[in-house]
């Protein structure tokens, strides 16, 4: 494969690495598309994928593990009604195709249906949101040790309790490319990187770890020292902290979450329920909830595919269709719901770009990308001093919810408690037990200082593993439930 130059388009490299090697053309992809429609099949799209990807981790100042992977292969779908038929190979070959197609027409009724499959494609441009550049060859196998060297020593120099140090660096080059039933071909190129950094303190026989780290649609060339230090703080800070952690209360309290990567609270806690297939099916606590409140006055939630060079964004989503600005809430009243194509005609209701997956061996969903409360206007200093007794959640570890009920629980990996509005100590321990609908309706204030994650957010729904971007304001929500250990 020749390096992307820049007055190539998607779509010009997305043919040179996934079709012309293989003798493939759109002449022959339509016809594939065809023999799927001598049954009665509403829809069909073949989604064709080409990957580079690598990682490299260090521990106590040696590289432990580096890895390089290609993969590449072609998704086959077919959809009938509420029914789906999927096949994937990981040959690229007109015979492949053919085969694959084949295998989908079992969903489908005997007999020509109504709708027909296009007789040409027509190429269709998605956004401009990143480079089209392939990460891996931004550095080479030297610089990126080095890198790795540089925030271990960075982190190291903070302070002499940090007793190790792991750092971890992972890029990845994905060449997408869509053809539809209805005649659109959309391509798109996506970089994606990260670096990592967890640190372990020790301190009088105890230890504690702290985390840090970012990324986005970029080369490696965006981890300058500037940030790389700011990784080494962060993560030797979070150590620290919890190193004179005392043991968190438990309890119903008032919480102020800090602006950030906190938001994935909402994620969990609203952002699934949001989805277009459990509402379809009922299985979310909002089904049948559009135009009701299901939150305070003054939050508004958009989920966000559109925004320059965040993890979550897309060009074009995993169908071919642009990525949009989907408000979910607002002001507090449901809006609309998180779509991909199939569910969007089921429920008849706008498709909003969010069709994702994890490769071409898995179906399409709706999908969240990056999903964030708007800001509010009041200030964070005020929102903590009008809390007399609570807890400070400023970053979280792992969480989980359940859809059917809005139930969630998030282990709060550094938090301080709240007294007389003034932050006193960390407390270590801290988990948030709640109902995502009865939280959102909790919330009392909410601040102006709305900030997007580092870029290090990975979702995760029915097997499948997706990068995302979480952010929210300073907020207060009153009388959630904390579960301790004191």
């Amino acid at each position: 494969m020749t390096p992307f130059e820049p007055n190539l388009s998607s779509l010009a490299v997305a043919r040179d690495v996934l079709l012309t090697p293989f003798g493939l053309d759109e002449g022959k992809l339509l016809r594939t598309l065809g023999t799927m429609f001598t049954h009665k099949v509403d829809y069909a799209d073949l989604y064709f994928q080409f990957t580079k990807s690598e990682g490299w981790s260090l521990e106590e100042g040696i590289v432990k593990t580096g890895s390089f992977s290609i993969d590449q292969g072609v998704g086959v779908r077919a959809i009938s009604g509420e029914k789906t038929a999927f096949a994937y190979s990981d040959e690229i070959s007109e015979s492949a195709l053919l085969d694959a197609a084949a295998a989908t027409r079992t969903i489908a009724r005997a007999g020509a249906g109504r709708v027909k499959v296009a007789s040409s494609t027509q190429p269709t441009g998605g956004r401009s949101l990143y480079l089209p550049r392939d990460p891996l060859a931004s550095l080479d196998a030297t610089a990126k040790v080095r890198l790795l060297e540089r925030v271990e020593k960075m982190a190291r120099a903070k302070d002499p309790r940090v007793v190790q140090v792991m750092a971890g660096l992972a890029g990845e080059y994905d060449v997408v490319l869509v053809v539809r039933s209805d005649g659109v071909l959309a391509a798109d190129i996506r970089p994606l990187v990260r670096v990592s950094v967890t640190v372990i303190a020790e301190q009088n026989g105890r230890r504690e770890t702290g985390s840090s780290g970012g990324g986005g649609r970029f080369d490696y060339g965006y981890f300058d020292d500037e940030i790389l230090e700011r990784y080494a703080s962060e993560a030797v800070k979070s150590a620290l902290v919890n190193l004179d952690a005392r043991p968190a209360p438990a309890g119903p309290m008032t919480i102020v979450l800090g602006p950030g990567w906190p938001g994935v609270l909402l994620h969990e806690a609203v952002g699934h329920g949001l989805e277009g297939d459990f509402n379809r099916k009922g299985s979310s606590s909002y089904a049948g909830m559009i135009g009701q409140r299901v939150a305070a006055k003054g939050v508004t939630i958009v989920d966000d595919g559109t925004l320059q060079d965040r993890r979550g964004s897309l060009n074009m989503d995993d169908e071919g269709n642009p990525t949009q600005c989907t408000t979910l809430i607002e002001d507090g009243i449901l809006k609309g719901y998180i779509q991909d194509t199939m569910n969007a005609r089921l429920m008849k209701m706008p498709i909003t770009g969010n069709a994702r997956r994890e490769s071409f061996a898995h179906l399409p969903m709706p999908r969240m990308t990056n999903t964030y409360m708007l800001a509010g206007d009041r200030d964070p200093a005020e929102i903590l001093a009008s809390v007399k007794n609570g807890l400070y959640a400023v970053n979280f570890g792992g969480g989980q919810v359940d859809i059917t009920n809005g139930k969630f629980v998030f282990s709060a990996s550094e938090a301080y408690m709240i007294e007389d509005g003034k932050i006193t100590y960390p407390v270590k321990g801290a988990t948030l037990i709640g109902n995502g609908p009865e939280v959102m309706n909790r919330i009392s204030m909410i601040g102006n200082d709305m900030a997007l994650d580092a870029g290090v957010g990975v979702c995760g729904k029915e097997g499948q593993s997706v990068p995302v971007g979480v952010g929210q304001p300073t907020l207060r929500i009153d009388g959630v439930t904390v579960g301790g250990t004191a």
